[in-house]
């Protein structure tokens, strides 16, 4: 049997590549014009990056991260999400001395051992923003605008924003024990994973699907009615800046997201053509997290949003095709060979270029250049090649030019696509 790709995993072929590719330049586009910059951190990291980063209570940190042992004993771990190995590039960099906010962005593959199902897999591409340094609650509604301005320039379909709060640690002590008297009382209905959860983060089951946890959470005390004093103000300034800037949204009590770092503003954008997975993109405020890795006190907020759930959302109109500017059809060996630096002329003249190749006659490069999508075909026959022309052949019409070889490229650039 042939090899294949591992579960949980996929290859990405070039019609859905392009999509992909359509997704990372729009976010560049956004990213840039909101003053970001691009980071790359490694694919993997030591261990304890996300076992203090992320939290010991999350999914990630229990069962699902790719945690192993290099030759030197050193436990490191692929990463599973972006934004603590960009907090501890922040820290480590001492980026804390630049002028703040300090506003970074990625593109990067996650890698988590879960259940593979439509639109989530065991590696998966994520976009990411983070901003570290300011805890103005206006810096939370710019990053919530940005993601919603890649949706919309993406013309993603039917999404929707959630937002709540998450508090602020201290602020969120008092609420902890109430919710966790409501779940003591509920206990006994309770599976095991969530009577052990409870006292880890009580939180956390907010977001757990098990019917029994759901149904003791139904009518559980929501911290977004127990926010001190200033977490309420962070969250009406965030709030009143969307309005303001036209961008809709649903207050959800509910809401959290599943790593320990959130503190405040929490959001995610969800897709309604996605169905029950219909989360998109999310993310929120972490005013601890650096220090959390060893760095300093500052305060952060970003978010994260996969590329293979915007192409899922997209759907299959989304591909904008293969087509190509020309295809050089020159059947004689021997002209093709002294037709090179021409192609290579037009190919660096920007123009999507290919060229029939050897063992093809006219009639089969024809067929080729259709299959491929050629907007025009460009013949050099013996005669052309004699008298120093070609033939450019509109494929939407069928109609014919003949023009000198050294003006091929001017003219298809002149003429531009097809009406």
């Amino acid at each position: 049997m042939a090899p294949r790709a591992p579960k949980g995993t996929r290859d990405v072929l070039p019609a859905e590549g392009r999509v992909r590719a359509g997704i990372e330049a729009v976010a560049a586009e956004v990213m840039a014009a909101n003053g970001f910059g691009r980071v790359i951190t490694p694919t993997f990291e030591e261990t304890e990056v996300f076992v203090r980063g992320v939290g010991t209570a999350t999914d990630i940190v229990r069962k699902e991260m790719y945690t192993f042992d290099d030759r030197g004993g050193r436990s490191l771990t692929l990463r599973p999400e972006g934004t603590a190995p960009v907090a501890r590039a922040y820290a480590e960099h001492g980026m804390h001395k630049l002028p703040q906010p300090v506003k970074l962005w990625y593109v990067a593959p996650m890698f988590r051992y879960e259940a593979p199902q439509s639109g989530r897999f065991r590696e998966h591409w994520q976009v990411g923003a983070e901003a570290f340094g300011s805890d103005d609650p206006l810096l939370d509604a710019e990053m919530i605008a940005m993601l919603a301005e890649i949706y919309a320039r993406l013309d993603v379909p039917a999404v929707r924003l959630r937002i709540s709060s998450m508090g602020d640690p201290m602020g969120r002590a008092p609420y902890r024990e109430a919710l966790l008297a409501h779940l003591e009382r509920h206990a006994d209905s309770l599976p095991a994973d969530a009577r052990e959860r409870m006292h880890e983060n009580p939180l956390r089951l907010f977001d757990m699907k098990d019917r029994a946890v759901q149904a003791a959470m139904a009518d559980a005390p929501r911290l977004l009615d127990n926010l001190d004093d200033a977490s309420r103000e962070h969250h009406e300034r965030v709030l009143e800046a969307l309005r303001l800037m036209g961008i809709p949204f649903e207050e959800d009590p509910t809401l959290v997201r599943g790593l320990d770092y959130y503190t405040r503003t929490v959001f995610e954008f969800t897709c309604d053509r996605l169905g029950a997975q219909s989360g998109i993109g999310g993310g929120g405020r972490y005013d601890g997290l650096v220090a959390s890795l060893g760095g300093p006190e500052v305060p952060g907020v970003g978010f994260g949003t996969g590329i293979e759930r915007i192409t899922l959302a997209l759907g299959e109109d989304a591909d904008p095709g293969a087509g190509i500017d020309a295809y050089l059809a020159v059947p004689d060996a021997g002209i093709r060979l002294e037709l090179m630096p021409v192609l290579r002329d037009l190919r660096r003249a920007g123009l999507r270029v290919e060229a029939g190749t050897a063992g093809r006659g006219l009639k089969a490069m024809m067929r080729h250049a259709s299959g491929l999508g050629a907007r025009r075909v460009v013949i050099v026959g013996p005669r052309e090649h004699a008298e120093g022309l070609a033939t450019i052949r509109d494929m939407q019409t069928g109609d014919q030019v003949e023009v000198p070889v050294g003006e091929i490229a001017s003219h298809i650039m002149g003429v531009g696509d097809p009406a």
